[in-house]
């Protein structure tokens, strides 16, 4: 895989004076028309040996480009902060918005390939992570950015001549460091790792492009012809591949779905809800207090249904039982520009919460499913390949400890109905009703299919969907409280178990 990077490739000082100019003011044209269009993000990835000229690369693109639409992230070790949250949180906060470029120096990449050198990730650890890459990139790509990936490779010997000849001059020898010199000894398992993973991560979508790091010259006008021909490619393209990732699911033919099975006529009594609602207050109370949640688990809680289901009840029955300080509600409504100038699940990574803390989301990342699929607010190829994003979101959610409760909260058309109008005549309900949930009660069965479709795909083994009769919102509301007591006592004593084994 390296071999085209260990020839000795080399540019005389002439030719790259003569051709450094032309290229800068071509790369500046290229940014500035990005900048103008605000149709996609660059990505550009820096990763490589030791020596090979990624802070130089670094320096080099912010000399030549506006250094005013470029950010540069480095990641070293995850801070305390991060390790209270999913592993690609600190990634995901740093993207660029629509418009911008930003430069990863140290990447999704580093920590896997350190901490397999290290012997502290095994094979099927480290595949299961990089399977975890390949999808991130993909979306990435899917909501239109433009992902570049460098890694800068030298041979075993032109690292240590390099890293001598940065240690004899003035200027660079605070680059060389004693980590430096002990990394070189460990060049061949760098070799095998990095091999492994650049195979496995070289998609069509966001391929490798290995360069030698031995020869400034040829390393500069290298990169900078990749990332000028990539974005005036990019330019010229018109809007995004569209590549559906699952097929429409088929209508049954006998109308029966997972919503209509419901028993909406359930109810419970006043005084059996008041009697339970206390009961598991209480008990959520304690729940979300006891020491192994507060140190290992973290809470998202989902709520999405019918219009007027009922959502908003529920969600402060669950508020009541916890330390104010211990929660965030989370209202989604329509996306902000900041938001629009991201990939669409961003804004929702954004209130991912550490462990001992709690998110409920009055509504959610389904919306592109549920709502923007409905009403067409995004394309047919958006809304397919989103389950599957979804899915993923959600099981990195899980791995990192989160216990992850979704509520879909369903109403009969005609308790919809008396909702509404009980809103719009009483003075202090007014507020909860608009035009939008009327007009959306003329695509009910479009709504019902879009939410079945929904359930189908996206119920799975670590994040299924609790369906709630919510006609009775005594019976809704207690059998929320519930669910959410028995999933956290399950996740408890699996931390429990964890334990004892350790």
């Amino acid at each position: 895989m390296f071999e085209s990077a260990e020839l000795g490739h080399k540019i005389d000082k002439g030719t790259f004076k003569q051709e450094a100019p032309k290229l800068r003011a071509a790369l500046l044209d290229a940014q500035y028309d990005m900048l103008e269009k605000k149709e996609f993000p660059v990505i550009i990835l820096i990763s490589g040996v030791d020596g090979s000229g990624k802070g130089e690369t670094i320096n080099l693109l912010y000399s030549w480009m506006d250094p005013h639409h470029i950010s540069t992230l480095a990641f070293s070790e995850p801070t305390d902060e991060e390790r209270a949250r999913p592993i690609m949180w600190r990634y995901w906060r740093a993207l660029p918005p629509k418009g911008k470029i930003g430069i990863f120096a140290g990447s999704w990449y580093s920590q896997p390939i350190t901490d397999r050198i290290n012997g502290n990730l095994r094979r099927s650890e480290l595949d299961a992570r990089l399977a975890g890459i390949n999808q991130f990139e993909a979306m990435l790509v899917n909501e239109g950015a433009l992902v570049l990936k460098f890694w800068f490779h030298l041979s075993r010997e032109g690292q240590k001549t390099r890293l001598k000849a940065l240690e004899k001059n003035p200027n660079t020898a605070w680059r060389v460091t004693k980590e430096s010199y002990e990394r070189l000894k460990t060049y061949d398992k760098l070799q095998e790792v990095a091999g492994h993973v650049l195979r496995v991560t070289n998609s069509a979508k966001a391929p490798w492009i290995i360069v030698e790091g031995t020869d400034d010259e040829y390393r500069s006008l290298t990169v900078g012809h990749i990332v000028l021909d990539a974005l005036q490619r990019r330019l010229k393209q018109e809007g995004r591949t569209m590549v559906p990732v699952a097929p429409p699911i088929v209508q049954p033919i006998d109308n029966r779905n997972v919503l209509s099975e419901l028993d909406l006529t359930q109810k419970l009594g006043k005084k059996d809800y008041e009697s339970q609602l206390a009961k598991y207050q209480g008990r959520l109370s304690e729940l979300v207090r006891d020491p192994r949640f507060v140190a290992k688990r973290s809470l998202v809680l989902v709520f999405e249904g019918s219009d007027a289901a009922g959502k908003g009840g529920s969600i402060r029955r669950i508020a009541a039982a916890m330390d104010a300080r211990q929660y965030q509600i989370i209202p989604t409504a329509a996306p902000t520009e900041e938001e629009r100038a991201q990939p669409y699940l961003w804004r929702f990574w954004r209130h991912v919460p550490r462990t001992g803390r709690a998110a409920i989301f009055d509504r959610s990342w389904y919306g592109r499913v549920l709502v923007e699929r409905v009403e067409g607010f995004c394309s047919e190829a958006d809304w397919l390949r989103a389950y599957a994003e979804i899915n993923d979101f959600e099981h990195q959610l899980v791995e990192a400890g989160t216990v992850v409760i979704k509520f879909w909260l369903q109403i009969s058309a005609d308790e919809q109905l008396r909702r509404f109008q009980e809103r719009q005549d009483t003075k202090f309900k007014q507020f909860k009703i608009t035009d939008e949930d009327w007009r959306n009660r003329e695509k009910w069965d479009d709504y019902v299919t879009a939410a079945c479709d929904m359930v189908d795909r996206t119920s799975t083994g670590l994040a299924p969907w609790t369906t709630v009769e919510a006609n009775d919102k005594n019976f809704a509301r207690v059998k929320v409280l519930r669910t959410v007591c028995e999933r956290l006592e399950l996740a408890l004593k699996d931390e429990q178990e964890k334990y004892k084994k350790q």
